[in-house]
């Protein structure tokens, strides 16, 4: 019976893949050293490694222990805001820690990795619609970290092509995660749309739509959200395809292919929570594109990857989740 540790899995992206491997019959062990998962996400029962991946060698105790077919690796800083002003403190965490994890696994003999790359090594696109073709160009030490990350697992790759014991990788690039797939797992990042907008209207505060006069059908940017339990899914498809020896692509994007503005989500907002408002109108902010969508053909050819849910239903999920917490 195959075992694979999740890297991040006490956190708002790895709770929810945990479940999915669960789901489906498969053993997860949570690595995450709680610097912003929470202990309550992870499941009775499931086997929690407390620490950092900066601790090479409990995470390769980790790995020998639990006998790990796999990871999937989730952790690490993501405030890509932020990382501007703590480019070091983000190259730690993201790239000395995956080479730590690399490094292990090697020692462990672990052979399969999932990576949760982002679609920040995109930057600004210049196409209308974003494709795994689509030039790299990171804009933030946070989206050159995830690069790297990417790079870290083909080098590798190659490095061990010939070895008994190759190493076989795919990364993930993904947008805007919302939703939720448990009232009891929610989003508590303070730098995402819809946990502000949602604590915003619990406190009774009026939400803002930065920018109104983009060339967009409302005015407003256009982005591409997916639902975090759908996100999961298509994170265990790869893991068994690894496992199986199924020939995958080394980087995939799970994209909606429409996107939704942000006028459209505070209409949904005060529909769902039944709280009226107009959202306050400000200026743009600089830097923000008109619109950055992404293809996800590639990933539902060989992923599972669908849109299973409607922006009703990410919005509702977040709800419940965000009633729940408090």
């Amino acid at each position: 019976m195959s075992t694979w540790l999740v890297t991040g899995g006490a956190g708002y992206i790895g709770s929810h893949v945990v479940q999915a491997f669960i789901d489906q019959g498969i053993t997860p062990v949570v690595v995450d050293d709680l610097s912003s998962g929470h202990a309550e996400f992870v499941p009775e029962g499931i086997p929690f490694v407390q620490a950092s991946l900066l601790e090479g060698a409990r995470i390769e105790a980790a790995l020998r222990e639990h006998g790990a077919t796999g990871v999937v690796h989730l952790a690490g800083f993501k405030y890509a805001g932020v990382s501007v002003e703590r480019p070091l403190h983000t190259y730690t965490q993201n790239v000395t820690g995956t080479v730590n994890l690399l490094e292990a696994m090697a020692a462990a003999g672990t052979t399969n990795i999932v990576f949760s790359s982002s679609a920040a090594v995109y930057g600004t696109p210049d196409t209308d619609l974003v494709t795994e073709t689509t030039a790299t160009a990171p804009e933030s030490p946070y989206g050159e970290s995830k690069l790297i990350g990417e790079w870290l697992l083909a080098d590798q790759a190659r490095a061990t092509a010939s070895s008994g014991a190759p190493l076989r990788h795919t990364s993930l690039r993904y947008f805007n995660v919302v939703g939720s797939g448990s009232p009891r797992l929610y989003d508590s990042s303070p730098h995402n749309l819809f946990p502000l907008v949602l604590d915003a209207l619990v406190a009774g505060r009026t939400p803002r739509i930065n920018g109104t006069d983009y060339p967009t059908p409302d005015g407003t940017c256009v982005r591409d959200y997916v639902h975090v339990a759908d996100l999961a899914v298509s994170h265990v498809a790869a893991a068994r395809a690894l496992e199986q020896g199924t020939s995958l692509e080394p980087v995939y994007n799970l994209g909606s292919g429409d996107g939704v503005s942000v006028r459209e989500i505070m209409q949904a907002m005060a529909q769902v929570t039944g709280i009226d408002f107009t959202p306050e109108e400000a200026p743009r902010r600089p830097g923000d594109p008109a619109r950055i969508v992404a293809s996800g053909e590639r990933a539902a050819r060989d992923l599972d990857w669908q849109m299973r849910h409607t922006l009703t239903d990410m919005v509702g999920t977040a709800w419940q989740a965000r009633q729940a917490s408090s």
